[in-house]
């Protein structure tokens, strides 16, 4: 009977056994510290906040150049973690704590890239990579890795983020 029990708790409730990451602490167990937010390069703002969505602008990083010619999958793979961390402290400042992102729902990257390179998905996963390895299962999105013939400022790698927040 005891094992019965255990069963039905194991499939009807694995809630109970499942912890709720910390993104805070698993950011500083990582090792990474959020970047001061910079201030917009023009007339927009960094987040927008609807209900319980908040809608991040297009953030970058300093790395520049176009991937597949001055950077490879390998730094850009970086430049887009390092954008990861940049929108996470965008993010931070709009709601105040991370703890409050229920999940997020949709991710825009895109890559300034060479003519002709396929491998955009290879270079978002340095964001999306990160989300997973601080969120959790909240972490993971519906996304888009496309190619651009340009990005402001010659950057690398630029994205943008829809996240749900707690009310």
């Amino acid at each position: 009977m005891k094992y019965v029990l255990f069963l039905a708790c194991l499939i009807l409730a694995p809630g109970i056994f499942a912890q709720k990451i910390d993104p805070e602490k698993k950011l500083a167990e990582m090792g990474l510290q959020l970047p001061p937010v910079s201030k917009p390069i023009a007339n927009y703002v960094k987040a927008v906040r609807v209900g319980n969505l908040v809608f991040l602008a297009g953030h970058g990083t300093d790395v520049i150049g176009k991937v597949g010619k001055d950077v490879t999958i390998e730094q850009g793979y970086e430049a887009a973690r390092q954008t990861g961390l940049s929108l996470l402290a965008s993010l931070k400042a709009e709601i105040g704590d991370l703890n409050k992102v229920k999940r997020f729902v949709k991710v825009l990257g895109m890559v300034n890239c060479t003519e002709g390179f396929g491998d955009q998905p290879k270079v978002i996963n340095g964001f999306s990579d990160l989300m997973v390895a601080v969120f959790g299962e909240r972490g993971k999105h519906a996304r888009s890795a496309v190619g651009m013939n340009a990005l402001p400022n010659n950057m690398a790698v630029e994205i943008e983020m829809i996240v749900e927040v707690e009310n």
